[in-house]
């Protein structure tokens, strides 16, 4: 069988995106191509989209953008450029599948080009004309957590045509817990950590070692019980060597934390849809994380500590799917076989 490619577009906001293309490419035995801003060789590299400033927030400032477009500049360069070289692409390469990861308009490009899609369903409250009409316009939906995290808002039938995959990312790294350490993450996609909070937290906790990853600003007095270890290689073993993690509800972080099955204390940030308000909600419901609506003054955290480490493992465990790569991967190349055989219904 001539196994025609996957296309596979990766968004450029955040770290996320690319990752859970990385590990389906690596669990795949099927081609797949990605597409997206800033893959140098890894893939079909385009021309960015971004607005002059640099800065993307999902907004182009149109006064008459179509309901079924989030963004949509006019006369933009790169937005020419880059539908230009997507549908090239599609027409020479002749794709069986395009995953979309993820952007209503990338999703309705491959549509008009005839190709099917799945679109990667992320949490939270996503009811606009835009999704709703890239969830109707593919032919799956791919949710990178549990269906117990789910916006409780999210229609049946969007749930119906949902493929939930958790764990795609998350690789359980093997690490014994160094006794009394806390590890505070903070990720690509957000703001940077206020040292000044941290170091209060420190403070009210001196009896626990306080390291932090990613970005954080440095406070004038930083306590002996804290340090700022900044970027680092392997995030993940980071979390295995921890005794409770501190962190977001980013699907990355969430999932890490699940699979090493580490007592998580998550504050949400703010994204567009609600997305991390919507798996904390799904994390305190089931009692698989302490929730908070925002970081806490440091004489809160010894009671904080004390309510994570009471946290049921198996809340955690019922959380991570150890082969979910692999089931993501075998699912898209059980998809684009049906498409190359010409079967017309892809189930999913």
């Amino acid at each position: 069988m001539n196994r025609r490619p996957i296309g596979y577009y990766v968004h450029h906001h955040g770290a996320g995106h690319r990752a859970r293309a990385d590990a389906i490419v690596a669990a795949s035995d099927w081609p797949i191509v990605l597409l997206g801003t800033g893959l140098g060789g890894a893939g079909i590299d385009l021309p960015d989209d971004r607005p002059v400033s640099g800065r993307f927030d999902g907004q182009d400032f149109a006064d008459c953008r179509p309901d079924a477009l989030h963004y949509a500049p006019l006369d933009h360069e790169g937005v020419r450029a880059r539908v230009a070289e997507m549908a090239g692409w599609i027409a020479a390469a002749r794709p069986a599948l395009m995953v979309v990861d993820v952007s209503v308009e990338a999703a309705m490009v491959a549509r008009l080009a005839s190709v099917p899609t799945v679109y990667v369903r992320l949490n939270g409250e996503r009811d606009d004309a835009a999704h709703r009409d890239a969830f109707r316009g593919a032919s799956a939906l791919l949710a990178p957590f549990p269906p117990a995290l789910d916006a409780a808002a999210t229609p049946a039938w969007v749930r119906d045509k949902t493929r939930y995959l958790p764990g795609i990312t998350a690789e359980a790294c093997a690490g014994t817990p160094i006794d009394r350490r806390i590890l505070v993450v903070f990720g690509r996609g957000g703001a940077a950590g206020d040292g000044a909070m941290l170091a209060d937290a420190a403070r009210a906790c001196p009896q626990w070692e306080w390291r932090v990853i990613g970005p954080a600003t440095t406070p004038a007095d930083i306590p002996a019980n804290l340090e700022f270890a900044g970027w680092v290689d392997a995030p993940g073993r980071e979390i295995a060597r921890a005794r409770i993690v501190v962190g977001a509800a980013g699907d990355g972080l969430v999932g890490a934390v699940m699979a090493a099955d580490r007592p998580f204390v998550c504050v949400p940030e703010d994204r567009p849809f609600g997305e991390q308000r919507a798996t904390a909600r799904g994390l305190d419901r089931i009692g698989a994380a302490v929730v908070l609506p925002a970081w806490p003054g440091g004489e809160s955290w010894p009671v904080l500590i004390e309510k994570a480490l009471s946290l049921r493992s198996s809340a955690r465990r019922a959380l991570h799917d150890e082969r979910g790569a692999q089931k993501a991967a075998s699912w898209l190349g059980g998809m684009a076989a049906a498409v190359t055989c010409g079967i017309k219904e892809h189930a999913v």
